[in-house]
């Protein structure tokens, strides 16, 4: 371009620097964006066995699998089930978010979500997550856990626990003393739920909705058992709600419901009770 005293001025077009300004900012964002997602990426770690199976192409027989979501739901499985010597760990998983800040490193006994095996039924699985797992990866949870699992003629029982400040109904005053149950199972579910179903407009949220939902899709089997409890924290009486849901399972998982549970049951709560101290 010439000016008026004839001096030619080399000119840059604003609208081609703004687009590559804004080109590199998205291929920045984008950059930024697979970083996090690869971040929170939920990660299964099993041990030898297993993952030399899976690698093969082999998927985890399975008839049983038991997900408890929730301190008391986990609780009642460790003190009723898994206290016996029955069970290997075969499994856990890891995953990063805002409130779970768990490392991929992490070992199966520090992770909150563990995977057992029964040593003499190996077809039943039993999944503890006492962690947070947020709604992005509630999704990847399901589906990486159910890729590794057989789907024909396969049971899934979820235990979920939650507040009843968050069960409505029309008249609370026949809705029953807490804790109490209600279900809510896939259309494949034949059997007989223990329990009152789960009556609108109330809903399954977070992972047991999660995993109910990939039943539904894929036609399996599942039941999510829901236990509305007026305590905040571990408790022995919430705990003990859950004991109908299994029963339907006898042939697969003993309950064991002798007096050294009871006294292991107490010690249990007790440590909890003392951890969570802010006087100690």
């Amino acid at each position: 371009m010439a000016t008026f005293f004839g001096e030619v001025l080399s000119v840059y077009s604003r609208a081609v620097e703004e687009d590559e300004e804004e080109l590199q900012e998205n291929e920045e964002d984008e950059e930024i964006r697979r970083e996090v997602e690869e971040k929170r990426e939920v990660k299964l770690h099993w041990c030898p066995e297993v993952s030399e199976s899976l690698m093969s192409g082999n998927k985890l027989q399975c008839s049983d699998f038991i997900v408890a979501v929730g301190q008391n739901a986990a609780s009642f499985l460790s003190v009723y089930i898994l206290t016996s010597s029955n069970w290997d760990t075969v499994g856990h998983a890891s995953m990063w978010n805002e409130r779970s800040r768990a490392g991929t490193g992490q070992t199966s006994e520090e992770s909150a979500c563990v995977f057992y095996r029964h040593k003499e039924n190996p077809s039943v699985l039993i999944c503890q997550v006492t962690c947070y797992v947020a709604e992005d990866q509630q999704f990847q949870w399901a589906e990486k856990v159910f890729d590794c699992l057989q789907l024909r003629e396969l049971n899934v029982t979820v235990l979920s626990d939650s507040s009843v400040t968050d069960y409505k109904t029309a008249d609370y005053l026949s809705g029953g003393s807490a804790p109490f149950l209600r279900s809510l199972h896939t259309s494949a579910f034949s059997d007989h739920p223990v329990c009152q179903s789960l009556e609108q407009p109330n809903i399954v949220t977070g992972l047991p909705a999660a995993v109910l939902n990939h039943c539904q899709v894929h036609r399996i089997a599942a039941a999510v058992y829901q236990c509305y409890s007026d305590v905040i924290g571990l408790d022995s009486v919430t705990m003990e709600t859950y004991k109908p849901a299994l029963t339907k399972l006898g042939k697969s998982i003993q309950l064991d419901l002798s007096t050294p549970t009871t006294d292991v049951r107490r010690k249990f709560v007790r440590n909890t009770e003392l951890q969570s101290n802010l006087y100690i």
